[in-house]
Order: C-alpha cells, then structure tokens, then sequence
C-alpha cells in the first residue's frame, strides 16, 4: 500500500522502538525543506522501503522513524539524480546556440561556401561539426573521457578528406571561439586553444552506437540544417539515455522566440518576426520525473554571465481538447514524411486549421510550450526513424504534461541503437490524451487505404 503525503504534509509522525513510542507534533514539509529547488523537483515519490503502518484516510499517515529517513534519502537522491548532468548538458548546448547564432550569420552573409552534402544529399556546414566537437569536449571534461559515450550524426570522414581543409580550418577556429566562453557558463575553458587533432579526437569520440544497456548521451549537433542554412527554424538536442530509456533531454532553439506572439508564418511555414528588442532563442530542458518542463532566454552579448537556473521559466503544453481548435506540426520536408496522409488523418479528427511546418524538432518545442497541440510524422517505406531526431523531445514533451507514442500507443523504443526499430507506423505527439487517442483511432480506420 503506498504512502499518502498530500502536500509534502505528515500529520502525525510516530517514532517507534522497542522502548517507547514519541508522537512528535505535526511537521509540514516542503520541497525547500529538503534544500531542493522547484525546477527539478519530483511531486510523485514513494519510499523504497518503508516499515509502517497506515490507519488513516489521505489526510493522515502514520511513519516509523525508518520510514521517515527513507523518504527523506529518497526525496533527495531523487530531486539530485541526473541534476549535474542537465546543468553541464544546458550550459553546453546554450554555448553550442550562440555558436551556431554567429555561423549562420556568416554563412548567410558568405552565402554557399561553407555547405557541403554529406552522402545522402543532406546539407552540413561547419556548425555540424564544430558544435559536436564542442558538446563532446565540455561533456568528456566535466565528466571524464572515459565515462561519456555519445551517439552523433557526424563523423570526421568528410570533414578529414584532403579537399575540406577550408572547412576544417573554420571548424577549428569556431570550436576555439566558443570553448573560450565557457568562463560565462561556469564551465572550464581548455588550458590550450584546441589543435587540429584535438578536434578530430573530441568530434570521432562520439561513436557509440546505443543499445539496451548503459549509459549514453545523444547528440544531433544541428537538426533541421535545411532551416539552418536559410536562416529559418533549427535545433541543437542533447539527450541522456540510460538503460535504453531518455532521462534528460535539451532542445536549443537559436531562432525561435520566447515570446509567441513573434512567431510568424510564410507559406505555411514556420518563421520568426524580428522585433527591435526581441528575445532571440531560448533553450528548452527536462529531466524525467521532475514533473516539468523549463525554458531559459538565450545569453545576450552584453550579458558578462549566465544564471542558473534562475532564469528559467516552466512551460506547460496547451489544454486546449478540441480538434476544431487545434493546430498540428509536421516536417516541412515531403521526403521523409506524408503530407496527403497527416491531412487527411487531421481532418478525419476534426482540425480545422491549416498544417504548421517546421523545421527540425522545434516541433516538439512548439507542443512542449503551447504553441501547437499535435505533431504527426509518417515516413514513408524504407524510412528509418534516428533516435538524435527524437529523444530529447520526447522528455520535453512529457514533462511539460504531453504525450509521444508510435500510431499503436507504444512508448518509442530507444533501446535497439541507433534507430527507432519497432515503430508501429508513425510518430504522434500530442499535448493530451483526448487528442492522442482520436488521432490513435483515425490511423488505426485509414492505414489499410494509405500508401504508407
């Protein structure tokens, strides 16, 4: 039977032994009691172990003074599990966001000359690899080479072929640039600008390939490179998977704005309004099992210091339940993802409004913080789904009170390497179960007439 503390509240609090019984007056606790701050605070915990006994209704419980210590240990190795680990991945991917913020000002100033195709035809420039190499190097300083392990999209076979030394060269440089900011982030900078080799060493130690067991961080250094490159929509995600599980997830957002109302949408697609004194980026981060989700401003330039995590502010999905008011994402992208089949799966639901594009998985920030209620993706055959695309955004969502399952209602499954495998059809993200289950229920009617 579960312990009932409504309110952190202890009514009665019995300390037993084999002498003498203390009924000591009532204690009301609360998170700060604990010396633990709301942010990354866990409401919904139990005691491992516990030797008590309970008569009374939720109002009352009745503990041994064992039972109390246990609690009390597990609130706090709780509230500080994995806490370490989110400040170094928050700080390391907001450095990587004011990285990727002056690349792709350069990039659009210089135009294609720093872009090349990786073997797929996907665009990369040099702020693919130079945020890599700079996550990699801050994780593997703060936390040992040898006790990190990484799964990227990149490696250094195209950046170490004898016709990249340009770009080579300008990751070099980018990587120096930022590692010599980690002062403002409370982070150490290296006791040396970084060599050529260093590089190389810190972008090729990110070739872990996943699995069931362990633990590991993933990484897509720049996702939605399309909306990189045309100065759009683009993210920086950083997870941490442990026993095949996501338990932290860090999306940076360079481009999209803590304010909604300066969002904006050109054919159908996702896009920012600049204003004089607009707040530009913000990174997004859960930890699971904290019960939220949290959103922090990007550093401004003549800010000396970044403040953690005092900046933060929590973000909750939409409570918006009906589909007439809903609005639904999707990849801008038809390659990897059916529009004619989200359409149609959307108006069989109910949505009225027209279809939000966006780049890269911002998606899951719009739904994480209310700007969208539905992200829907249905890849077409052959299509395999990368766990970088998904897991940090996975977290968030769920966190901020939401939902991800595959179109059967499974939990994606993160445990199988590198790749989603077992995906029942497609992705659905929604910000409740109301609208989860509807659009569950429309896949389930019209998947035998799709092409998928």
């Amino acid at each position: 039977m579960p312990i009932s503390c409504p309110n952190f509240a202890v009514q009665s609090l019995h300390l037993r032994s084999s002498s003498f019984t203390t009924t000591a007056r009532e204690i009301n606790f609360t998170p700060r009691d604990f010396g633990i701050s709301p942010p990354i605070f866990r409401t919904n915990l139990r005691p491992n172990s516990v030797n008590y006994s309970s008569r009374c209704n939720c109002s009352q419980t009745i503990f041994s003074a064992e039972a109390a210590r246990d609690y009390d240990d597990q609130l706090k190795f709780e509230s500080e599990r994995y806490s370490d680990e989110l400040e170094v991945a928050v700080k390391a991917v907001h450095m990587a966001c004011l990285l990727c913020q002056r690349v792709q000002e350069s990039l659009i100033a210089k135009g294609d000359d720093h872009v090349q195709s990786k073997d797929d035809d996907s665009p990369v420039t040099i702020a693919d690899w130079s945020v890599q190499a700079t996550v990699s190097w801050v994780l593997s300083d703060a936390f040992g080479s040898a006790n990190v392990s990484i799964v990227a999209e990149e490696d250094v076979q195209e950046l170490s072929k004898t016709d990249s030394i340009g770009i080579l060269n300008s990751v070099v440089k980018t990587v120096n640039q930022c590692l010599a900011e980690a002062p403002r982030f409370g982070l150490k900078s290296p006791p040396n600008p970084l060599s050529t080799s260093d590089v190389l060493e810190a972008i090729s130690r990110c070739n872990s390939i996943g699995g069931p067991t362990g633990r590991f961080w993933v990484l897509d250094p720049v996702d939605g490179t399309l909306g990189f490159v045309r100065g759009d929509q683009y993210a920086i995600a950083l997870a941490l998977i442990e026993d095949g599980e996501p338990v932290l997830g860090v999306l940076g957002c360079p481009n999209y704005p803590m304010k909604t109302e300066l969002l904006s949408y050109h054919q159908r697609v996702l896009s920012t309004q600049p204003s004089a004194n607009w707040d530009k980026g913000c990174v997004i981060y859960a930890r699971k099992g904290s019960g939220g989700a949290w959103m922090q401003p990007l550093l401004r330039k003549e800010e000396k210091k970044f403040v953690w995590p005092n900046s933060a502010s929590e973000i909750k999905v939409s409570t918006i339940d009906n589909p007439a008011l809903a609005t639904f994402c999707e990849p801008v992208e038809k390659a990897n993802s059916s529009h004619s089949f989200t359409a149609g799966l959307a108006h069989s639901v109910g949505v009225r409004n027209q279809p939000l594009r966006v780049y890269s998985m911002v998606k899951y920030a719009a739904i994480a913080r209310g700007d969208a209620e539905i992200f829907m993706k249905f890849a077409r055959a052959g299509y395999k789904e990368k766990i970088w695309d998904h897991a940090a955004g996975v977290v968030i969502i769920e966190e901020a009170g939401g939902v991800v399952t595959d179109a059967g209602g499974h939990h994606l499954c993160f445990s199988k390497g590198m790749y989603l495998e077992g995906l029942d059809r497609g992705i659905i993200a929604s910000s409740g179960s109301t609208l989860h289950n509807k659009i569950i229920r429309a896949v389930d009617a019209s998947w035998n007439s799709s092409s998928l």
